[in-house]
């Protein structure tokens, strides 16, 4: 009997069959299926985000554009997933430098959408530089941290504080809360995998709590927002009832595909609510599976990561999988009014070209990390589980 067919043999040397065996593979697939899901999504919301764009000569418009997304998404995930871990910092270098001077342009040369200035006009598309500020600074906070450790005099840790510090400030500008949240929350859990003393996460974290409060009190839709949240029968609060609505009317299976009402009211359908249009049409079950799928990446993804011997590759990793698997729970936990809503999409699935690349080159690094390498696993204890054992 033949063995079955496979793409590339074993014996064969060339840079797309190393590419192959030595990828994770689980983690590959379960970010296609992710996109494929996103696409077909699409589809199911485009013609009521069209109508409610006022776009009226095709219904699929946002469908087919989504379509051209996953493919440069795509594109893009495969370049980065073959680089050595060395081109990883080196691209990540080049991005963040270029994504900040972009966010430094935004006052300058930015979209003002509905009160914030985050995206560039590149023709007929849209560019938030944020997205792609995300995985590079991880990358590169990582590094720097690694760097640090070698006690060669290179003030990482300085570097890198630095640098958020004004991140932070040119997302202060825009303004967009959410991704700086989601940026610090994750450079904090860098921080702590690099091996830092626990008191400094202390520090951190009452830095971060002073920041909260300063944002609170000088950012208007924060406080509006939380006031929502925190007394919805005071507050307007249209936008996340319906999205509650659609996924109670979803069931336990759904109205089924194409049939969500829902969706024709729920504003920003296709991008920060795609995940309650999905829970309608399809149900609990198919709300679960999705979960699973990010649940799948980020743990498979970890596991893999934590057993790297390269402290930057570590931390990088782990990052990386982490910012995924926190942004997916914040989209999810606003959909579901667990927490106050803030404009964070859905990884894959969500509508959006620079959420789709950015997501896309998150991924493209986390692969590359954690592919096969000589010598690139420790065979015994993780060097962030032995630290933890000896007590930070």
């Amino acid at each position: 009997m033949n063995s079955p067919a496979r793409p590339f043999a074993r014996t064969d040397r060339s840079l797309i069959a190393n590419w192959w065996w030595t990828v994770d593979r689980g983690v590959l697939m379960a970010v296609l299926v992710l996109i494929v899901l996103g696409v077909a999504l699409s589809f199911g919301s485009s013609p009521a985000a069209a109508q409610a764009s006022g776009i009226s000569h095709d219904p699929f418009y946002f469908a087919w554009r989504m379509v051209m997304f996953a493919a440069a998404g795509l594109t893009v995930m495969f370049g980065a997933s073959l680089l050595s871990p060395r081109g990883v910092r080196r691209i990540a270098v080049l991005t963040l430098l270029g994504s900040l001077f972009l966010m430094m342009m935004l006052p300058l040369i930015g979209d003002n959408v509905k009160g914030a200035t985050r995206w560039i006009s590149v023709g007929p598309f849209g560019l938030q530089p944020s997205e792609m500020v995300k995985p590079a600074f991880i990358v590169f906070a990582a590094w720097m941290f690694s760097e640090s450790q070698k006690g060669q005099g290179i003030p990482g840790i300085t570097i890198a504080f630095v640098t958020l510090l004004i991140i932070i400030g040119l997302l202060y500008i825009q303004p967009d809360i959410g991704q700086t949240l989601l940026i610090v929350a994750v450079f904090g859990a860098v921080f702590f995998m690099a091996g830092v003393p626990l008191k400094w996460m202390g520090v951190m974290l009452g830095a971060a709590v002073v920041g909260g409060a300063a944002i609170y009190a000088t950012v208007p839709h924060v406080r509006d927002r939380v006031a929502r949240f925190t007394s919805p029968d005071q507050a307007d609060t249209y936008q996340i009832d319906r999205a509650a609505e659609a996924i109670a009317a979803g069931g336990l299976v759904g109205r089924g595909a194409g049939e969500g009402v829902m969706k024709r009211s729920v504003p920003d359908l296709h991008t920060d609510f795609i995940y309650s249009v999905a829970a309608e049409e399809f149900g609990l079950i198919f709300s679960l599976l999705l979960i699973g799928l990010y649940a799948f990446i980020v743990l498979r993804g970890m596991s893999r990561a934590l057993r790297l011997y390269d402290p930057f590759e570590q931390t990088a990793a782990a990052g990386l999988f982490m910012l995924l698997g926190l942004q997916a729970v914040i989209n999810v936990a606003v959909n579901l009014n667990l927490i106050p809503t803030k404009g964070m999409t859905l990884p894959f699935i969500s509508y959006g070209g620079s959420s789709m690349i950015g997501m896309a080159l998150t991924m493209g690094f986390a692969l590359a990390l954690t592919r096969r390498r000589a010598g690139a696993f420790d065979p015994g204890e993780s060097p962030l589980f032995e630290r933890l054992r000896r007590g930070g």
